[in-house]
């Protein structure tokens, strides 16, 4: 990645720890390593481009790319249409299905790259994380992976401050 001056690249090699100036250098929490993991991985993968991309101008195109190219290193059996197991959470019989990032950790993994963006000198109006594009795809993952698992995610139904609704649908309570 070369340096063009904007905050956005100017992202600080070698900072493994919070404060350089200390002795004892503060350990980075198992999030914030991941997180600049994440942020370095995607760099690199925008790197690998030909032509290469900068940070600065990638957009939620190559974020949608970024999360296709995942896909080859996920570990998570989605059932296609036409298979036999197709609906079945758990199969009896492997499958030639492919395997697919789990939509959990697509989700965990562009909530840190939406905040390492903004750490990193990105506008929040610019954030190709935060775009509309990115929430649908990872709702239609989320949806795909669910019916080709035969397990319905239901939205989970706020809770106001003044209204809090108790749950006695079935739930055991231990006292």
């Amino acid at each position: 990645m070369s340096s063009s001056g904007s905050g956005l690249n100017d992202f600080v090699e070698g900072s493994s720890t919070i404060h350089h100036h200390q002795q004892n250098p503060v350990t980075l929490s198992r999030y914030v390593s991941q997180k600049r993991r994440d942020w370095n991985t995607f760099g690199q993968y925008l790197n690998n481009l030909r032509p290469s991309v900068p940070l600065s101008q990638s957009n939620c195109n190559h974020v949608l790319d970024f999360l296709h190219y995942l896909d080859q290193f996920g570990k998570t059996k989605v059932h296609i249409e036409g298979c036999m197991f197709y609906g079945h959470p758990d199969p009896p019989a492997p499958c030639a299905c492919p395997l697919r990032q789990a939509w959990g950790s697509l989700d965990a993994l562009i909530g840190r790259l939406r905040a390492a963006y903004e750490e990193n000198g990105g506008l929040p109006e610019t954030n190709p994380f935060a775009n509309d594009a990115i929430r649908v795809y990872l709702r239609e993952v989320r949806e795909c992976q669910a019916k080709a698992r035969g397990i319905p995610y239901k939205k989970k139904k706020k809770i106001s401050k003044g209204n809090e609704e108790s749950s006695s649908s079935g739930s055991m309570h231990f006292s």
